[in-house]
C-alpha cells in the first residue's frame, strides 16, 4: 500500500468560500508561497471562473509556486474548464479539478438531469479537462448521499476517461466514520479500474466529524485529504489540516502512511490565515490553539515537569510552538526586518513598499518593548489594506469616556481624498466612533459581527479587531490592528466599508457551485 498521503489543501478555495473570507490576490499569493514552504503537495488556488479576480489570483499562484501543484476547480461545463486550464498553464505542475453532483436530491432538484446524464456529463468533463493537462481530478459532489452503485459506476468511467484522482466529497457533513469509511473501502473494491487513481477524500464538518470521516477513509485506503487551515470553509468548514497530519504522524502505529508536511510550519501557518481573514482560532482549537499545550491542573503541571509524555503525546516545537520573539526594535536596521519578514515568506513587490511597512515597524516599535511575528504578520495585512480599497480613510479620531458621563467620538476621515469631520454619542467609545464615522458614510450596511482578541501578550499589545457588515445580502469582514483598541476598531470598521463600496471587489465565490 502507498504510504504517502497526499495533503491537498483547499484554504484558498472552499476555505474562501466562509462569509467574509474572500481575500485579495496578494493575500492569496502570501498563503500560497507559506503553504509551499510548509511542503502542502497540492494548492487549489481557486475557482477561475467565478470571477476575473479569482482567475488572475489563480494565474498569479499559479506564476509563483514551483514546489507544490496548483490546482483549479472548474464545474463540468465548457466554460469553467477553459477558465481553470488558462489559469494554471503558467505552473510548473498544474491539476484540472472539475465536478458534477451524483446525489438524487442534487440530480433531481438542482441539476434537473437523469443519472445517465450525468454520467455523459462527468466523462466528457475530464476528457476536455485532459485537454489543457494530464493531471485530472474528478469529484461526484455530494458523494455522501449518492447511491453506492451509481458512484461505482460514474467513477469508472472518469477513471477510463483519465481521471487520475477521484475524490470522494461528503459534501454536506452528512456521513459518520465508520460509514464514510466502508463506502471508500467498497469503491475501491468494487470498481474495477480503482487501481489506477488516486482515491482522495473531501470532508465538511456539519456534524463535528470531518477529521474523523477523513481518517476513517485514510484507514479505509484513500491515499489524498482535502482539508484547509484551521479548518476554514462555508458553514461549519472544512477537516483541519492541522488535526489530519498530526493524527497521522503522531498515530503511525495505527496509519500505515505519512504525509510529507513540515509540521513545524503548522502553527505560523495558522496565525497568518487567521490574521489575513480575520477568524480566530478558538483557544481549545487542537494543535494550533492558544490552550492546545496549556496545563493548569496541578496533577497535569506536576505530571509535565516530571515526565512530559504523561500528558503531552506530541511536542508543542514540533508544530511551531517554539518561542519566536524577534529581537528588534527601534534602533533595528532595514535589513534585519527585511531578513525577518522573509523568513516569514514575507516578500514586497516593490522598494517603496518595504519602506512603508519599515515606518510602521519603526512607529510600533515606539509603542511595543518586543515585537513578535505575530505583530509582523498584522502590520504586513495593514500595509496591504492601507494600498487597497482607498475610498475611505481615517485621518483623525478622538474619544472621551468616563464614569457616568456619555461616551463621545469625533472623527475625521478622508472620503476620496476629501477630508469630513463628524461628532457623535454612543454606549461606548467604539460605538460612539462607529456612529460618527456612519455619519459621514451613510452606508445603510448592518454590523453582524465585531470580534476583539490580542494579538500577542502583555498590556502593550496590538488589539486585533475584525468586523462583519451586510449590505443587500453580500457580507465582507473588516480588518484593523493597533494599540489602541478604539483606532484598531475604526480601522476594522473602515476596512469593511472600502469593500463594500468598491467596485473592484471580487464576486463571492459562494455564487458558483462548490464541492
Amino acid at each position: 500500500m502507498n504510504n504517502h498521503l497526499i495533503i491537498f489543501d483547499t484554504t484558498l478555495r472552499d476555505g474562501e468560500q466562509s462569509p467574509g473570507a474572500s481575500m485579495t490576490g496578494e493575500e492569496k499569493v502570501r498563503i500560497a508561497k507559506m503553504l509551499e514552504k510548509m511542503r502542502v503537495d497540492i494548492i487549489e488556488a481557486g475557482f477561475p471562473a467565478a470571477s476575473p479576480g479569482d482567475f488572475a489570483a489563480v494565474k498569479t499562484v499559479a506564476e509563483v509556486v514551483t514546489d507544490s501543484t496548483v490546482c483549479a476547480l472548474a464545474r463540468a461545463a465548457k466554460g469553467d474548464i477553459e477558465r481553470a486550464g488558462e489559469a494554471i498553464k503558467p505552473a510548473r505542475s498544474g491539476r484540472v479539478h472539475t465536478f458534477i453532483a451524483t446525489s438524487p436530491v442534487h440530480m433531481q432538484e438542482k441539476l434537473r438531469m437523469s443519472p445517465e446524464e450525468v454520467l455523459e456529463r462527468a466523462v466528457w468533463a475530464v476528457k476536455e479537462s485532459r485537454r489543457y493537462c494530464d493531471d485530472v481530478e474528478f469529484s461526484p459532489e455530494d458523494a455522501g448521499r449518492s447511491e453506492t452503485d451509481f458512484l461505482c459506476r460514474i467513477i469508472e468511467a472518469v477513471i477510463k476517461a483519465g481521471a487520475r484522482t477521484v475524490n470522494i466529497p461528503d459534501t454536506v457533513g452528512y456521513n459518520v466514520p465508520q460509514q464514510f469509511g466502508g463506502l471508500i473501502k467498497q469503491l475501491m473494491e468494487r470498481v474495477p479500474n480503482a487501481d489506477k487513481a488516486v482515491f482522495s477524500v473531501h470532508c465538511h464538518n456539519d456534524l463535528g466529524l470531518a477529521v474523523a470521516n477523513s481518517l476513517a477513509a485514510v484507514m479505509a485506503g484513500a491515499r489524498q485529504v482535502e482539508c484547509t487551515i484551521n479548518g476554514l470553509g462555508e458553514r461549519a468548514g472544512n477537516a483541519s489540516l492541522e488535526e489530519i497530519v498530526m493524527a497521522v504522524r503522531t498515530r503511525q502505529d495505527v496509519f500505515s502512511c505519512d504525509t510529507r508536511i513540515d509540521t513545524t510550519q503548522i502553527v505560523p501557518m495558522s496565525r497568518l490565515v487567521s490574521n489575513i481573514t480575520g477568524f480566530l482560532v478558538q483557544p481549545n482549537k487542537a494543535i494550533v490553539g492558544a490552550n492546545a499545550f496549556a496545563h493548569e491542573a496541578g496533577i497535569h503541571q506536576d505530571g509535565v515537569l516530571k515526565k512530559r509524555e504523561t500528558y503531552e503525546i506530541m511536542r508543542a516545537e514540533d508544530v511551531g510552538w517554539s518561542a519566536n520573539r524577534m529581537v528588534l526594535g527601534k534602533h533595528s536596521g532595514r535589513s534585519a526586518f527585511r531578513q525577518r519578514l522573509s523568513e516569514l515568506g514575507i516578500e514586497f513587490k516593490a522598494e517603496e513598499q518595504l519602506n512603508s511597512a519599515f515606518a510602521r515597524f519603526k512607529d510600533l516599535a515606539d509603542k511595543k518593548h518586543e515585537i513578535f511575528d505575530e505583530d509582523l504578520q498584522a502590520l504586513v495585512t495593514e500595509e496591504g489594506l492601507e494600498h487597497t480599497n482607498e475610498h475611505l480613510r481615517l485621518i483623525a479620531l478622538r474619544v472621551c469616556s468616563q464614569t457616568g458621563e456619555t461616551p463621545h467620538a469625533a472623527v475625521t476621515l478622508a472620503v476620496n481624498g476629501e477630508e469630513r469631520r463628524a461628532d457623535a454619542p454612543g454606549s461606548g467609545p467604539v460605538d460612539a466612533a462607529y456612529k460618527a464615522i456612519d455619519s459621514i458614510v451613510q452606508s445603510d450596511s448592518q454590523l453582524q459581527l465585531y470580534s476583539v482578541s490580542n494579538i500577542t501578550s502583555g498590556t502593550d499589545s496590538q488589539g486585533e479587531v475584525t468586523v462583519r457588515l451586510e449590505r443587500s445580502g453580500r457580507i465582507v469582514n473588516g480588518h484593523g490592528a493597533d494599540t489602541d483598541i478604539v483606532i484598531a476598531s475604526a480601522k476594522a470598521y473602515l476596512n469593511a466599508l472600502n469593500k463594500l463600496v468598491s467596485r473592484e471587489e471580487r464576486t463571492h465565490p459562494q455564487l458558483g457551485q462548490p464541492i
